[in-house]
This record gives structure tokens, C-alpha cells and sequence, in this order.
């Protein structure tokens, strides 16, 4: 069962392995990234910042797409952790039972604007979190659990 999708650049770190961990009683993280399963610097990383007793995934976009669809995740209580509003959008369109998505932190880049504490998104992302939204998906910004939820659709 997925609890929430979170788009954070940093992907596994000290916030979203403890706070976010905990308060959502998550039993596993799946990491869907292109990059990091390649990457043994990031991979190892990420590693050390995995919680114990937690299960720690690590997939690329397709592999983590493919998993959930096959329901070998069915048994856990999932967090997943992507990089980008992009990468969420991807998931969260190819595998419907994603309907919750927290936008964490995007880094701020030539072109994007802020639309929250740590979020900067391009007109691009901006496009997709709304067909999100359109479809059903719940998009929320916060940082950590106990920050006040502000809905993407108050500030886009």
C-alpha cells in the first residue's frame, strides 16, 4: 500500500528517513530515480541514511513502475521518494494508486518560481502538477509532517 509519494532533490536524508518515516509508519522506501541506482556515491549515500528496521528500495523509474504494477510492494507500507516533479508525474500516470503526492523540495534553477518554502518549479512542472490535480491526486507542499499542508492548487 503506498502512503504518499514525496519529490524531494535530496531524495533519502535526515527529514524524510526519520520524520516522514516515522509519522507515516512506513515499513519501506522505494527510491525511483534514473540516476541513483547507477550512481554508487548517491547509492551509498542514501544507504547510510536509510532507518533502521526499514526496508530500502532503490529503482529506476521503469523498474519502480514495473514494481508496484506486479504487486510485489502490495505488502508493505510504502513511501516513495522521487527527485522531481517529472519523475512523479511519470509514476503517478502510469500507476494510478498514487494519489497522494507531497512536494518536499525542488531546487531552484534558471526559469523556475517559487510556489512554497524549498518548492521552485518550471512552467513545465507547473503544467504537470496540474493534470495531477485534474486527475484526482492530492498535491500537497510541506517540508516536514508537522508543517501546516498547503495545497499546490492555492499557489499555482
Amino acid at each position: 500500500m503506498i502512503i504518499l509519494t514525496r519529490v524531494d532533490h535530496r531524495l533519502l536524508h535526515g527529514q524524510v528517513a526519520f520524520s516522514w518515516t516515522q509519522s507515516l509508519g512506513a515499513d519501506c522506501i522505494l527510491i525511483a530515480n534514473d540516476d541513483v541506482p547507477n550512481n554508487e556515491v548517491r547509492k551509498t549515500t542514501i544507504k547510510l541514511a536509510k532507518p533502521q528496521g526499514v526496508k530500502l528500495v532503490i529503482k529506476n523509474i521503469e523498474d519502480s513502475i514495473a514494481a508496484l504494477k506486479s504487486g510485489v510492494t502490495d505488502k508493505y507500507k510504502l513511501f516513495i521518494v522521487v527527485e522531481s516533479v517529472g519523475d512523479a508525474y511519470k509514476l503517478a500516470e502510469a500507476y494510478t494508486e498514487i494519489t497522494k503526492i507531497n512536494l518536499g523540495g525542488t531546487k531552484v534553477k534558471e526559469g523556475t518560481r517559487s510556489i512554497g518554502k524549498a518548492v521552485n518549479v518550471l512552467p513545465a512542472e507547473e503544467e504537470l502538477l496540474k493534470k495531477l490535480v485534474d486527475k484526482g491526486v492530492e498535491v500537497e507542499i510541506r517540508q516536514v509532517p508537522n508543517d501546516k499542508k498547503v495545497n499546490v492548487t492555492e499557489v499555482l
